[in-house]
């Protein structure tokens, strides 16, 4: 199956924008990625066709690079894909015991997806927020100080259609393919909605400031 002329249109149209932001046109594959991953809900076989083509690069190049990274998808994500974050201090802190009621709860494992298409779980090696762990994403954006109840009512809540608010962030979660379109570069104006830093992030600086803490000044010698 290939894409339509007009999707297929559509789609170069972008990957030109994208790639002319670089200076090397293969330097574009990581948001490209992105792009074909926001109309097909993964990283399809048309999809590496299209990097490659507009790339320059071999199909091969291009699996390559998608089979690596974690966020691309070689099957359909859900509409709303929930990352649990089982790394040390997540797990430790109750990460490993979310991941395994919610699994139970929405009746899939890694990688896979809900019966119907609203949901899929991944265990994730780390989110770079341990300030409040445990922690859980939904499309990339953070649910802090999660508990196994917590947990599978944000599930409960994504499943049955309901707006769902992350911690920090925007203010309401959009849609996996919406949320691979921004990665891509293409920004929805959202960005600054919301909290965009939790107070576990600046009490370091709160205390600096309370104790008069500077940092060293710049060795020049």
């Amino acid at each position: 199956m290939t894409y339509e002329p007009e999707l297929r249109e559509r789609l170069e149209r972008d990957a030109k924008e994208i790639i002319g932001r670089y200076p090397k046109p293969r330097s574009a594959l990581l948001p490209m990625l992105h792009l074909v991953q926001s109309v097909d809900g993964n990283v399809s076989p048309d999809g590496i066709e299209l990097c490659a083509d507009m790339l320059g690069i071999t199909p091969a190049e291009v699996t390559g690079v998608a089979t690596f990274y974690t966020q691309y998808k070689r099957e359909p994500a859900g509409e709303y894909h929930v990352g649990v974050c089982i790394n040390t201090l997540c797990a430790v802190m109750g990460g490993d015991e979310i991941w395994r009621t919610l699994s139970e709860h929405a009746g899939v494992g890694h990688d896979e997806v809900t019966e119907d298409g609203k949901v899929s779980l991944e265990r994730i090696e780390c989110n770079a927020a341990c300030d409040f762990a445990p922690v859980m994403m939904v499309n990339w954006e953070f649910f802090d100080n999660m508990t196994p109840e917590k947990a599978k009512e944000l599930v409960d809540d994504l499943r049955a259609g309901k707006s769902v608010a992350p911690t920090r962030g925007a203010t309401s979660v959009c849609g996996w393919k919406d949320a691979s379109r921004v990665l891509a570069g293409f920004p929805d104006g959202r960005a600054g909605e919301g909290i965009q830093a939790g107070p576990e992030s600046l009490r370091g600086l709160e205390l600096a400031k309370e104790r008069g803490w500077t940092a060293p000044e710049r060795d020049t010698q």
